[in-house]
């Protein structure tokens, strides 16, 4: 793929790889999770991420909601960083998710939380950082270093171990065998075509993305990546959100970029993209085609979120030659390290 020479390339072909092993390395710490959450089980979930991770605790939440049926809520960290205060969130599970494990607002607020009484569990990458060193329990999601900047494969390594995290509690066979066709399809994802946005993309100086349901966390994510390593300004909305003020940004200067997801969510979507093209807003999206509009190519549907888990594959390939085009080196992007230390 163009850009093979740079880490976020290579890291994005990793990702496949990282999610097949990682069941090896999850197996036991979430059976001993998941066994304890049957016998003690929580009313509310609660969240907690920065950045790209908060963008992976959103698919979460979509997840843990639909399929386990509890309401999960997202945590301000400064909440115990900055103000000292705490929750009352005694029987409650906590998900703390963070790439490094080395936020250190993420550390107190799951310290705070652990001292309320909630039980604390650590999504990360490193299994030896002080988030996981606080929480009661570590899913480790495997993903190996990762040395460029904008997270790629420690996101979909994150999501895959909510998937499967999401599949054994609900006890749902469909998810947990998308989880195990994950890979190759991850694989394929990588390797569509996407180039017939770049153009687009390349000429805009704002865009919106926005998906609903399985894909929110999907546009979200891509937005990020936009202004991380093309220097584009990008905002994420909710397909329902934006008929509720955003949609005046929509014009003929401004593209759209539409994750459709592969469940009831896309009639919405889909209306809303028809919407969009009357006015006259450039609008790319995903998925086979409904009408004469050119669509970006996806993989034949599997499963909801495991379909948008590939959506953001593609994206990240795509958004390699993006900033090939724009002049952008994307191991390096302004302003940022790879380690975001927050209070």
């Amino acid at each position: 793929m163009p850009g093979s020479g740079t880490w976020m390339a290579r890291e994005i072909g990793e990702a496949p790889a990282v999610v097949a092993r990682q069941e090896r390395g999850l197996e036991a710490p979430l059976s001993a999770l998941l066994s304890l959450l049957r016998r003690q089980p929580p009313q509310v979930i609660v969240t907690c991420a920065r950045g790209s991770s908060a963008h992976a605790a959103t698919l979460g939440k979509h997840m843990l909601e639909r399929y386990v049926g509890l309401p999960v809520a997202a945590a301000a960290p400064s909440i115990a960083s900055v103000y000292r205060g705490r929750l009352q969130l005694g029987g409650q599970l906590v998900l703390a998710i963070s790439q490094s494990g080395r936020s250190d607002d993420l550390v107190a607020f799951a310290e705070s939380a652990k001292k309320s009484g909630a039980l604390t569990v650590a999504v990360t990458n490193d299994a030896n950082a002080p988030l996981a060193a606080m929480c009661d329990f570590v899913l480790p999601i495997g993903a190996g270093s990762e040395m460029s900047v904008a997270a790629t494969k420690t996101f979909v390594a994150t999501v895959s171990a909510l998937l499967r995290l999401t599949a054994s509690w609900s006890g749902n066979a469909h998810m947990s065998g998308a989880v195990s066709r994950l890979p190759q399809r991850l694989l394929d994802a990588t390797k569509l075509d996407w180039e017939g946005v770049v153009n687009t993309l390349a000429m805009s100086s704002s865009l919106v993305t926005i998906g609903r349901g399985p894909t929110l966390a999907i546009a979200r994510e891509a937005a990020l990546k936009l202004k991380e390593t093309c220097g584009l300004h990008a905002e994420a909305f909710s397909g329902a959100e934006f008929r509720h003020g955003p949609a005046a940004l929509a014009s003929a200067r401004n593209a759209a970029l539409m994750f459709m997801p592969a469940d009831a969510a896309a009639a919405g979507m889909e209306q809303l993209a028809a919407d969009l093209k009357q006015n006259g807003t450039p609008v790319l999206v995903t998925g086979p085609p409904q009408d004469a509009e050119a669509r970006l190519p996806t993989l034949a549907s599997d499963q909801p979120e495991t379909d948008a888990l590939c959506l953001i594959q593609s994206f990240y390939a795509m958004v390699v030659r993006l900033a090939e085009r724009l002049g952008k080196d994307v191991d390096r992007p302004r302003n940022l390290d790879k380690i975001t230390r927050t209070t």
